[in-house]
């Protein structure tokens, strides 16, 4: 699980990972230097790792130190800033998650919600940043039918993120048979 600094982040621990949880999953989080210090201004990190078992993730780890997180099956970055999508699409890995993440593409299933707005969609690129990562394989939660795009600062102070669609995407990647 990866979220990063989008509107929505304050709700990860309820939203996704207490519903993982609960289905079996194991859970390892790793935020953007921007959600860790949302999250942990709201004691949130604490919150996940003693629900995981697992540290929250921001930082790499120094040479020689362990590996803490287990090997993961389904990457889910959620939500997702238009920054950490345009950084994900072009292969940049200036932190933890998106290093972690880069180095999953194409290798990992990867489910990835982009908490945008219109005048992001609007940008040139954001078209082809999506098309690169569909082409990687990467699973996109997007769309008008999903998420339906306003202007900034037009939706209302809180939108409640799609956390129901994205557990149901996380479970088609996890078990694509079903």
């Amino acid at each position: 699980m990866v979220a990063s600094g989008a509107g929505g982040a304050e709700d990860l621990r309820a939203g996704l990972v207490e519903p993982l949880l609960a289905k079996g999953c194991r859970v390892a989080v790793t935020l953007t230097p921007t959600a860790a210090r949302w999250l942990g201004e709201l004691g949130e990190i604490d919150r996940l790792a003693e629900l995981t078992g697992l540290p929250v993730r921001s930082t790499p780890r120094m040479p020689g130190e362990p590996r803490e997180h287990p090997k993961v099956d389904v990457f889910a970055v959620a939500p997702a800033t238009a920054n950490t999508v345009a950084k994900l699409a072009l292969g940049i890995a200036d932190n933890q998650a998106l290093s972690l993440l880069c180095e999953a593409v194409g290798s990992t299933p990867m489910l990835v919600f982009p908490r945008v707005n219109a005048a992001h969609a609007r940008h040139p690129s954001w078209p082809s940043h999506l098309k690169l990562l569909q082409s990687a394989g990467v699973h996109l939660v997007y769309g008008d039918d999903v998420w339906p795009l306003y202007e900034p600062r037009d939706a209302g102070d809180v939108r409640p993120l799609l956390w129901a669609a994205i557990l149901t995407g996380i479970e088609r990647l996890l078990h694509p048979s079903r």
